[in-house]
């Protein structure tokens, strides 16, 4: 695929869970998507791709109605998320988890808490259920003998293990990962690519990755986009961007330092602006 092909969706994108067509959004005149185009299907990990800046993150924010689209499409659950309503956005929301890039515990509270915060929440469970209901999430997570943990006695891996589990305590139908692999050491690391397709798999979730740890998320992905310049780049499952002939994504699977996607922010001539800061 060249820099210049349109990436198609992947085949079968009637059953796309989130579908986003020709997303426009921009941040005071600075566009940040330009013609979007990603789909997540039903029960397959859809990972999000790009450099730092692409708006991976915005992205997200798009399609839990954080944000809305200057212009296009965000579709969630067959719903146009820019005309819901407060109480019907509420309702998509808890239809979805979401595992933060820092794991946002709450910090006053132990472990058992955390994950048990969303059901007190949205529930009215009696308390013998809610703790069963928990000790199997943070067992899932293997973690169930750091129930009474307080956050700041886990380690960084077991604090984003922990958020996973309060994730899917609500049992929901897509959840998405902001980063999740940020600052893990290489077994912590392992053991949440482990989790991210065991949950996958074993409860049907949709599953959208947002990373720029190219190698990890590959070896858990279906179907993988890359970002750039506001726009997608290339699709494809991981083995067909790994072939692909684009220097963006050659550039961006193996970290290559030159190519398309630039290091510096644009800005005047480098020389010039110092000749006319030494006046």
């Amino acid at each position: 695929m060249s820099d210049s092909q349109t990436a198609s969706a992947p085949a079968g994108a009637g059953d796309a869970v989130i579908d986003v067509r020709d997303v426009h959004y921009a941040v005071d005149g600075r566009p940040i998507f330009s013609g979007l185009d990603i789909q997540a299907r039903r029960g397959l990990i859809t990972a999000v791709m790009g450099p730092s800046g692409t708006g991976k993150t915005t992205l997200l924010r798009l399609i839990t109605g954080q944000i809305y689209a200057d212009r296009g499409l965000v579709s969630v659950f067959g719903r146009d998320v820019g005309t819901l309503g407060g109480t019907e956005l509420y309702a998509m929301r808890q239809r979805m988890g979401m595992l933060f890039q820092n794991g946002a515990l709450l910090t006053d509270i132990d472990v058992f808490e955390n994950v048990a915060f969303p059901v007190r929440e949205h529930t009215d469970l009696p308390e013998p259920l809610i703790r069963k209901l928990v000790l199997t999430k943070l067992e899932a997570v293997g973690l169930r003998g750091a129930a009474h943990l307080m956050p700041g006695e886990l380690s960084g891996g077991m604090a984003r293990r922990v958020a996973l589990a309060r994730a899917i305590v609500m049992d929901p139908e897509v959840l998405i990962y902001d980063e999740p692999f940020v600052g893990l050491d290489p077994i912590s690391l392992g053991v949440i690519l482990r989790l991210v397709k065991q949950m996958n798999d074993a409860l049907k979730i949709t599953s959208v990755v947002v990373s720029h740890d190219v190698q990890e998320i590959s070896s858990i992905a279906d179907y993988s986009y890359l970002l750039s310049e506001g726009r997608v780049v290339a699709a494809g499952t991981p083995a067909e961007l790994a072939r692909s002939d684009s220097a963006t994504v050659r550039q961006f699977m193996t970290g290559a330092a030159d190519g398309p996607v630039r290091f510096h922010y644009p800005a005047a001539d480098y020389a010039a602006e110092l000749l006319e800061a030494s006046r």
